[in-house]
């Protein structure tokens, strides 16, 4: 063997002692006080008592904080179990990538011909070593909900749920950060979620490993399934758009398609360019901007657009942007650029997002058209032109687009509207009058709150479209500029109807599509826990089936035969069967004792009242302080009495006080009620959990959580008091339990009733735990 080769091979053998031998600087066990043996459980009680005893707000010892945050991290690297290998494997777990910058040196200078690149050794592991571009994109799950879904309506959003210790994120980090960068350019949505961090958003969206991908679109989640390369992420991007959005234009249908302006009430775009395809930043602005505009895309290298290109005069060499609103023989407006870029085309689109005269169709669009008046700064009106459907009135329209064409102005919005499709509109401006019957009329209106109401004034006379009609607008709207009171008439108008709306049974066949789409993308990629939703509905309504058939086949069908009962014989044979029908079902909820009998959940009883319960028995624990002992058993009672008949339910109450500890590693199972615990908030150490019910499954391992409900929430005055005779006897004692402070403890558990309901029905949400931990 070559002298260079051994030597690499005596180093690779002698990393993991050196790195062992090396003295690290921050010794997570040193700091908890616990043994390398240790459990998590030891681990867990000596960090909640170190960290009580070293609280900033409680111990104000100068170096409190710093002992804190060490205690902190200690625990954050001994309770993962792969960081606490890390640690005792190299002596660390992460913070120095397992050597010492002078070790990391002394082996790059250990041979000329090999070495070790410092980013051999570097992985971001932890929330400090994570690459920092992700940090812009990182999520979190009221953000997501709040602000990031209804955004999937107007972008697509491309979205990577990552965790620490994961070396596939590590090894698909180069192409996404690529692809990242350049579909954010383009105008998509990117998105990070942390699943150590963000566990309730990562499990919402249905990750069950990491890295996932997975694309959001109209609130929509789909999951990418291919290989992570730049080409399969841009196309996954692309096949979330919906496949209308951009329509390939010719010299054979341009006419149809600029045509179309009278139908759709929108203004129409045409991109000019030389490439085959649909570029992705075109789509992406299609989908944007699809409420109020409509794209075609012209490939000028194609055979079949000369005249089209020589109509409009395209620079075929040059991208070619332009906008046409009502006269389709020439463009409203048109931007060229030998990069279109999505800021340019935003600007650009923008500004010509309604038609000169656009058709009021909605009360959306009613809105947008015509705001609300602010401020006199801010004052906006509209002239609207009422008229019908028709050629009769198609030289009204003619000669009111002209004139609004020629007197464009900020704070002027001239609008057209279809009487006959929105006849209490007209009714309210016209009072229906007979002079305007069977004609057009204009009125100027301005919004004044979003309640309907307005001030308008209408022409005298009919609009006509002659030169006379003109003048007398033009002089009104001079007028309007200095003197606002002219807009005399004040009314109430009611919600336009919104006529382009899809009929119902469309509506119906696109949802019935969608889901069927859904269902059949979830059959081949999704994995069997995903799966086993739908595959136990499916089996469930077979069993039915088949078993309501199979017990009709081999009923006794001579009961069918005999002759009808009389009236009274009918009557108790209804009451019988009614009753016995009650008894076999809701032999559960009749209650077999006067009284409830609840025991304190101990270690004594412990193993035998959970962890050896038999099948099918559940214990219902209450979970109360001293303090708040007596209200909260007293509301429990009631709450829980009526269903004391099912032998399968046993009902205890735990001291909060004694075992803390003990609850909050159970909740640790239940994202929503135990969040993980922040260093810097001072409060999680002392967070209420009275009022908490746990329904315990001891065979099953799992639990379902019934969180308090809360006082300000309906259901009860909190000035009353609810049972008289517990504040006779109360009183008896020379204590009132009537107080504002024990109502309010008592409506922890309002409503308790009905989650027993759910919890004897199966519906509740399960938390399934590994093994129960020990009751100290």
């Amino acid at each position: 063997m070559e002298p260079g080769r051994a030597g690499c091979l005596l180093l690779l053998l002698l990393l993991p002692a050196l790195a062992a031998a090396a003295p690290g600087e921050f010794d997570p066990y040193r700091v908890l006080g616990v043994g390398r043996s240790s459990s998590q459980a030891d681990i867990k009680k000596a960090y909640k008592r170190l960290a009580r005893e070293w609280h900033p707000d409680k111990n104000k010892d100068p170096g409190a904080e710093d002992k804190f945050i060490q205690i902190s991290k200690a625990y954050e690297i001994l309770s993962n179990e792969e960081k606490r290998a890390n640690f005792d494997r190299y002596g660390d777990a992460g913070e120095s990538q397992g050597f010492s910058q002078q070790q990391h040196r002394q082996f790059h200078r250990f041979h000329d011909g090999f070495y070790f690149d410092e980013s051999f050794f570097h992985f971001p592991f932890n929330s400090e070593r994570r690459d920092t571009s992700d940090e812009k994109y990182l999520l979190h799950f009221s953000h997501y909900i709040n602000e990031i879904v209804p955004d999937s309506f107007k972008k697509p959003y491309l979205i990577k749920i990552t965790s620490d210790w994961c070396f596939s994120c590590i090894h698909i980090e180069p192409v996404w950060k690529e692809v990242a960068q350049e579909l954010e350019a383009l105008g998509a949505g990117i998105g990070v979620v942390h699943a150590g961090y963000e566990r309730r958003l990562a499990h919402h969206l249905g990750a069950h490993s990491t890295p996932t991908l997975l694309g959001l679109i109209n609130g929509k989640i789909t999951f990418f399934h291919n290989a992570v390369i730049r080409e399969n992420l841009r196309q996954f991007v692309e096949n979330l758009l919906p496949g209308n959005l951009v329509e390939k234009i010719t010299d054979k249908n341009y006419i149809r398609f600029l045509s179309h302006w009278r139908k759709d009430n929108k203004p129409h775009v045409l991109l000019f360019d030389h490439m085959p395809v649909v570029p992705l930043l075109y789509k992406l602005t299609a989908f944007a901007y699809r409420d109020y505009l409509s794209f075609g895309y012209v490939y000028v290298g194609l055979r079949g657009t000369e005249e089209l290109s020589s109509q409009y005069n395209i620079n075929v060499y040059t991208p070619t942007m332009m906008i046409f609103k009502e006269h389709i023989d020439r463009p409203a407006d048109v931007v060229q650029a030998r990069e279109m870029k999505k800021q340019l085309i935003d600007d650009f689109l923008s500004q010509n997002k309604f038609l000169m005269v656009a058709r009021l169709t909605s009360q959306r669009l009613f809105q947008e058209l015509c705001p609300v008046k602010k401020s006199h700064r801010q004052r906006k009106h509209c002239v609207v032109l009422l008229t019908e459907e028709g050629e009769k009135f198609a030289e009204a329209y003619e000669s009111f687009l002209t004139f609004a064409v020629a007197n464009t102005k900020d704070t002027l919005r001239f609008v057209h509207i279809y009487s006959d499709r929105q006849p209490e509109f007209a009714d309210a401006l016209l009072m229906d009058e007979e002079k305007y019957r069977g004609r057009s009329a204009v009125v100027i209106l301005e919004r004044r709150n979003n309640a309907g109401k307005i001030a308008y004034k209408a022409l005298e006379e009919a609009w006509q479209g002659s030169k006379e009609d003109n003048f007398i607008l033009l002089d009104l709207l001079d007028q309007l500029r200095t003197d606002p009171g002219l807009l005399s008439s004040e009314t109430v108008v009611a919600d336009l109807n919104d006529e382009l709306a899809p009929m119902f049974l469309i509506r119906w066949f696109y949802s019935t599509v969608d889901y069927i789409s859904d269902w059949w993308d979830s059959l081949f990629h999704s994995n069997w826990r995903e799966m086993m939703p739908l595959l136990s509905l499916l089996f469930s309504a077979l069993f039915i089936l088949f078993g309501t058939v199979i017990v009709q086949a081999f009923s006794d069908s001579s009961d069918t035969r005999d002759a009808p009962p009389s009236g009274k014989e009918e009557t108790a044979a209804k009451t019988e069967k009614n009753d016995a029908s009650f008894s076999k079902e809701s032999n559960s909820r009749i209650p077999k004792k006067s009284f409830v009998e609840v025991t304190e959940l101990t270690d004594i009883n412990y193993t035998s009242n959970l962890v050896r319960l038999r099948p099918g028995h559940m214990n219902v624990v209450l979970i109360l302080s001293n303090s708040t002992k007596t209200p909260l058993l007293q509301k429990f009672a009631l709450e829980v009495y009526m269903f004391t008949g099912s032998s399968s339910l046993h009902f205890s109450f735990l001291s909060l006080d004694k075992h803390r500890e003990w609850l909050e590693y159970l909740l640790e199972f239940a994202q929503d009620a135990a969040p993980i615990p922040n260093q810097y908030d001072k409060h999680f150490l002392e967070r209420d959990y009275t009022g908490y019910v746990l329904a315990l499954n001891g065979h099953k391992k799992y639990f379902c959580l019934f969180k308090p409900h809360r006082s300000g929430d309906e259901g009860g005055t909190l000035g009353s008091c609810e049972d008289y005779d517990a504040l006779q006897h109360a009183e008896a004692r020379g204590k009132s339990s009537c107080s504002p402070g024990s109502r309010s403890i008592k409506n922890k558990l309002h409503k308790l009733s009905f989650w027993m309901e759910r919890l004897l029905e199966g519906s509740l949400q399960r938390f399934y735990i590994p093994s129960w931990p020990a009751l100290d």
